[in-house]
């Protein structure tokens, strides 16, 4: 069986999607599929010319909004691209984009696709403050939902908070399936060790939707409260120059160290104790996993996908989000208690093993692929 997995952007990212599907592609290829990843460049802007038809609903009459105008812009791209490097016929499409979707549905009139839609890109670009509710941008985003469903033959998502999100948007939710993210445990390697001050650690593009300013004020607050730490951030983004001013201003710079872009931060992870992500939305989250499999205690907030894997009290704590002052007990409690940090850190591990790992979303992916197997 012939299968393209088909991403936006080359996975070079830390995180999600990025992470997986490299080793998922080996974990089929070792089983007899061919499958192979296809993106689109980075530096490619501007080359595609091809209007796309929707079905669904009216995507031209929200031309002349820069959002949608460089997501239009991009599709066309994304359609010349595939038409310059794909020559060869295949017998299902996994798409992780719903540009790659659009595109390759252009291309391949006939060809089964399946799509993971892993976040949403609205939810993020609301929480940025980047556009409005209901405004043109976010009718046009969400419309895509409905458009996804029409051109695929499969939608999948990684969370049930999730596909709950989507079911506003779309005629038939319950045939959405879930599918979590997978993960090659073979990158982690947990590993004792013992820091005099408690090392917290917090990964993700800098961006307001992560909260990390939250997570800035609660360090300040600890601070205050005589707590020691260190306070590691990994990721870049366009909101890095302000949260630099921000801990600054409440005087943790010191305390601080910003790592700007990471390619593997899973060597890296496992020297900390303490993972802390006061995300404001998270259609996943797969950066808790990935946490949990370095054998860090967890601290998440209670939003979207977080709580289907951190437990409260169970495999880590989760807060509400925008809440500075619960943020700074839940890390001063963990901070305080090592024996508790620790069995929190084992049960989150565990739960990671068991529930994540890439030979389950292997066999689910397997028994979704093999409903287009021609026989």
């Amino acid at each position: 069986m012939r299968i393209l997995q088909a991403l936006f952007f080359p996975p070079e990212q830390p995180g999600g999607v990025s992470s997986m599907i490299p080793y998922l592609l080996d974990e089929f290829n070792t089983r007899g599929c061919e499958m192979e990843i296809f993106s689109l460049p980075k530096r490619l802007r501007g080359k595609g010319h091809e209007n796309v038809q929707f079905t669904t609903f009216d995507a031209y009459k929200f031309v002349g909004n820069a959002i949608v105008d460089k997501y239009m812009q991009t599709l066309k791209d994304y359609i010349w691209w595939s038409r310059m490097r794909l020559k060869q016929p295949y017998d299902l499409i996994h798409a992780h984009h719903p540009i790659a979707v659009l595109a390759l549905r252009e291309i391949y009139p006939d060809t089964p696709i399946v799509m993971t839609i892993h976040s949403a890109f609205e939810k993020e670009l609301l929480l940025n403050g980047r556009i409005t509710e209901n405004g043109p941008e976010h009718q046009f985003l969400t419309s895509l939902y409905g458009e996804l469903e029409a051109k695929t033959n499969q939608l999948l998502t990684v969370s049930n908070a999730f596909k709950g999100y989507l079911a506003d948007y779309v005629q038939d939710s319950e045939k959405i399936g879930v599918i979590p993210n997978g993960f090659d445990e073979k990158r982690f390697r947990p590993m004792r060790h013992e820091n005099a001050v408690p090392q917290l650690i917090t990964m993700c593009r800098l961006v307001p939707a992560k909260g990390l300013d939250t997570l800035i004020y609660a360090c300040a607050e600890l601070k205050k409260r005589g707590s020691k730490f260190v306070l590691h951030i990994i990721g870049d983004g366009p909101n890095r120059e302000e949260l630099e001013k921000l801990a600054i201003e409440q005087g943790i710079y010191d305390d601080t160290i910003f790592y700007g872009y990471m390619l593997h931060p899973e060597d890296f992870m496992p020297f900390f104790d303490i993972f802390v992500l006061p995300s404001r939305a998270e259609s996943f989250g797969s950066v808790y996993a990935e946490a949990a499999l370095c054998l860090l205690a967890l601290v998440g907030t209670n939003v979207g996908g977080v709580p289907e894997q951190i437990e409260h009290e169970r495999n880590g704590l989760l807060v509400q989000p925008d809440d500075p002052k619960a943020l700074c007990l839940a890390l001063e409690k963990l901070i305080l208690d090592p024996v508790l940090r620790e069995k929190l850190a084992h049960a989150a591990w565990d739960k990671a093993r068991k529930t994540y790992a890439l030979s389950r979303v292997t066999r689910q992916l397997q028994s979704v692929y093999d409903t287009y197997k021609i026989q």
